[in-house]
């Protein structure tokens, strides 16, 4: 496996991935049943079926009320709705398995009849099990399946996993976040959980990783790893961008999370344009229109 030092100094891989509308060494994106071709950018729609989410925390707690809006950002384009039952905002306390499965499953089991794909964000190997049995195609890891047991639950199942990096827990990631260079960091951190996935069987068309905006980042970390983008897509794994509504976002326009909008649809659609194949985004219906004029008059999948 080659480091990201290694990759900085390759003029051959420079000379690939210094153009923002490259296409990945991984053409399709594969999540159980569905595949997914990457010829142009997905977008993953956030449902928090959570009492205590940094931007709609308590909306979609009930199980219709996350199933119909679930409905609804599938409606408005959503190529995947990502489900959520515990809350993974800084400070967040953890939620136990009995609980985050009972918020879950049955969202999953309903969703997967009517034929979305559906992706559960969690880091326990016991959802990740029961979700997938369930239904789900994706399992989404903010702990980049480091859990014991994480790996085994999910390896043989042919759900796509995204690996995302995360520097502490929710509890502590923002109490003083520290990198030499982030970017690399990260990097190499991604790589690695997906040689150890691939190790373990898992297909290279499977995985998907996340560099983590905001999730034990400062603001300068932030804007370093998006400037960073097209060096991760570079890697051949489709790479997935999550910034919505998010404190960075606030930090610099000044507005509160619910009047983000705006900033995020224009984070979203600069990191497509810096290589990111999937943005997850609490705003579906205006992301996807937002993607499609930049793929209608700009360099865009």
């Amino acid at each position: 496996m080659r480091s990201w030092p290694e990759m900085y100094s390759d003029p051959v891989f420079f000379e690939m991935y210094s153009d923002p509308v490259f296409l990945p060494m991984t053409r399709t994106l594969s999540c159980g049943p569905f595949t997914f071709a990457l010829d142009r950018a997905l977008v993953m729609g956030i449902v928090n079926v959570t009492a205590d989410s940094f931007s709609d925390g308590g909306q979609f707690l009930s199980g219709d009320a996350a199933f119909a809006h679930a409905m609804k950002l599938h409606d408005e384009g959503a190529d995947i709705v990502d489900l959520g039952g515990e809350s993974t905002r800084p400070g967040a306390a953890e939620v136990p398995q009995a609980e985050e499965l009972a918020r879950v499953l049955p969202v999953v089991e309903r969703l997967a009849l009517e034929g979305l794909a559906v992706s559960v964000d969690t880091q326990k190997p016991g959802v990740m099990k029961r979700a997938i049995d369930a239904g789900a195609a994706m399992i989404n890891d903010v702990n980049a399946f480091r859990a014991s047991g994480a790996i085994a639950a999910v390896a043989e199942s042919g759900a796509g996993l995204a690996v995302m990096h995360m520097q502490g827990t929710p509890a502590t990631m923002q109490a003083d976040p520290q990198y030499v260079d982030v970017v690399t960091e990260v990097g190499d951190f991604l790589l690695a959980r997906a040689a150890e996935l691939e190790a373990a069987g898992v297909a290279k068309g499977r995985i998907v990783i996340d560099p983590g905006f905001g999730f034990g980042k400062t603001l300068e970390h932030n804007r370093e790893l998006f400037r960073g983008l097209r060096l991760l897509a570079g890697s051949g794994y489709p790479v997935l961008a999550g910034l919505s509504r998010k404190s960075t976002l606030g930090t610099i326009t000044g507005r509160p999370v619910g009047e983000r909008l705006s900033a995020s649809v224009a984070a979203a659609m600069l990191a497509v344009q810096n290589g990111a194949l999937i943005v997850r985004v609490h705003d579906v219906r205006e992301t996807v229109d937002a993607l499609k004029v930049l793929a209608a008059f700009g360099e865009a999948r």
